[in-house]
């Protein structure tokens, strides 16, 4: 069944937006009768069935909800750098949207080459990976954020700060793990070692992700990666 997203659900008739009910009734071809997939974005899966195939007001009948619809079993806050070419940045949004991820933070940096997102289109690549990997939940997207101000936010769980110093050897799965994880992903120029001690004091870990020498964006969808397998085992 296809899959819509709609944030406002309420009562046992709903109407899709005009883009989702022009996508579904024009592209897809869909007809009253049909049944689709619809989730909020905020954990609930519902199952519903076409009752009027308007190209501008789709009109569906809700006939079952699954609320807490297979939640991330731990918090995952990545904050990262936005680099020079944006389209590197929303690769790494939508890879980490199918991954699993919780939180994303666009963080400026000492090294920081791009200091300004268009967080409208950056929500729409969201909800697409989203739908596309069959999610019921929707990733924070917060907004720019200084990096001493993000490191200072208040966390429940283990943090950790990539760090391409070639004397460290701790990797990012050497670090405990218990609710969530909140992991910073630096410029191409990496941070700058103030950023680091800043980092360090407030309980960041320094790890390695690897002996290969990362991307920015390669370097937060491997963390997304290692954090599922991180969460699996423990």
């Amino acid at each position: 069944m296809h899959l819509f997203y709609t944030p406002f659900i309420d009562g046992s008739d709903h109407y899709l937006d005009e883009a989702e009910s022009r996508h579904s009734v024009k592209v897809l071809r869909l007809r009253r009768g049909d049944k689709v997939i619809l989730v909020d974005g905020k954990g609930t899966w519902y199952e519903a069935m076409i009752t009027e195939g308007n190209p501008t007001k789709c009109r569906l009948g809700i006939l079952n909800k699954t609320e807490n619809f297979h939640p991330l079993s731990y918090h995952l806050h990545i904050g990262i750098t936005p680099v020079k070419n944006i389209e590197r940045f929303e690769w790494f949004v939508e890879k980490a949207t199918e991954i699993g991820i919780s939180e994303i933070t666009p963080i400026i940096c000492e090294r920081s080459e791009r200091r300004e997102i268009r967080t409208e289109r950056i929500e729409k690549i969201i909800i697409s990976a989203m739908k596309q990997s069959r999610k019921a939940y929707k990733p924070v997207l917060n907004s720019l954020t200084a990096f001493q101000d993000w490191i200072r936010l208040p966390f429940n769980g283990s943090r950790a700060i990539g760090f391409m110093d070639d004397s460290q050897r701790k990797y990012l799965w050497d670090v405990p793990v218990n609710h969530g994880l909140k992991i910073a992903i630096g410029p191409e120029g990496d941070f700058t070692d103030h950023e680091v001690e800043l980092a360090i004091q407030h309980d960041f870990i320094p790890v390695s992700l690897g002996d290969s020498r990362l991307r920015t964006e390669t370097a937060g969808v491997v963390s997304c990666s290692f954090a599922q397998v991180m969460f699996m085992k423990k």
